[in-house]
């Protein structure tokens, strides 16, 4: 997210040039409380504090595959977008949005769990970044996605430490998901769960309160462990605090994260 009054987005306007992603219907229905897989140690989709309403949590050992993204160490340093742990042959790949590493990873970290000041699962510098060619030329809102590899810490993989969230493409975009991210200001995650719905043709869109400045990356997690999203693309991730938007995981998408895979730590 870029300065904003009320979140680091800034509107990059439309590119034309993208194609039409399939019509889905509005679907009305009641919040459905659904478990995410415990052996991916994912955090229960649940809304104890209604629908599309965020909370803080102090206790973030259900929501370790989710992080903050630091310029320098926890200690001297200050977050300000996040990420989650995705599956991969490496054990070593993070999604986020491809605007929060546009300017590279030197001297980024990645501290999934963050609260409080405390960094439970360690300080874990980031590597390299697979973004799209067309958003790296263009700024496509479409493609607002990175992969970014994380470096071994003490011998270790960080997917072996915490988890890995499976790649969720090609989804319904009406679904409930549940997002936990960091703001810029707040020493702890906010969550929220609720479903999402289409927007502007290959955008996802979703009413939660609060994500304000240091949101953006944000994964949006299905009941079946499955990252279908991040907060980005339009406004880069919407100039409200209380609505959010993400780029529509598709092949464009899978072929980002094959090429992650690929490159290798």
């Amino acid at each position: 997210m870029v300065e904003h009054p009320w979140r680091r987005r800034l509107r990059l306007g439309r590119v034309l040039t993208r194609r039409s992603c399939r019509n889905t219907a509005l679907v009305l229905s009641w919040l459905v409380i659904v478990a995410i897989s415990s052996t991916a140690s994912a955090a229960a989709l649940t809304s104890s504090s209604g629908l599309g309403i965020s909370h803080t949590i102090h206790d973030t050992k259900p929501y370790a595959m989710n992080g903050a993204i630091f310029r320098g160490s926890v200690s001297g340093g200050d977050h300000f977008c996040s990420a989650g742990v995705v599956d991969s042959e490496g054990k070593d790949l993070i999604v986020t949005a491809a605007h929060c590493v546009s300017g590279g990873t030197t001297g980024l970290y990645f501290v999934p769990g963050y609260h409080d000041g405390q960094a439970p699962y360690g300080e874990w510098s980031l590597g390299r970044t697979t973004t799209d060619t067309r958003w790296d030329s263009d700024q496509d809102q479409d493609l607002d996605v990175a992969f970014v590899s994380v470096q071994p810490l003490d011998g270790r993989e960080i997917q072996d430490v915490v988890g890995g969230y499976k790649l969720g493409v090609d989804q319904s975009m009406t679904q409930m998901v549940r997002i936990t991210g960091y703001p810029g200001d707040a020493d702890a995650p906010i969550t929220c769960a609720n479903r999402t719905t289409a927007y502007d043709g290959h955008q996802l869109r979703i009413d939660c309160t609060a994500y304000t400045g240091g949101t953006s990356g944000s994964p949006w997690v299905t009941g079946h462990g499955e990252v279908i999203g991040v907060i980005g693309g339009y406004q880069e991730g919407g100039n409200t605090p209380d609505i959010s938007y993400s780029p529509y995981f598709d092949e464009d998408v899978q072929s980002l994260y094959a090429q992650a895979v690929a490159a290798g730590p």
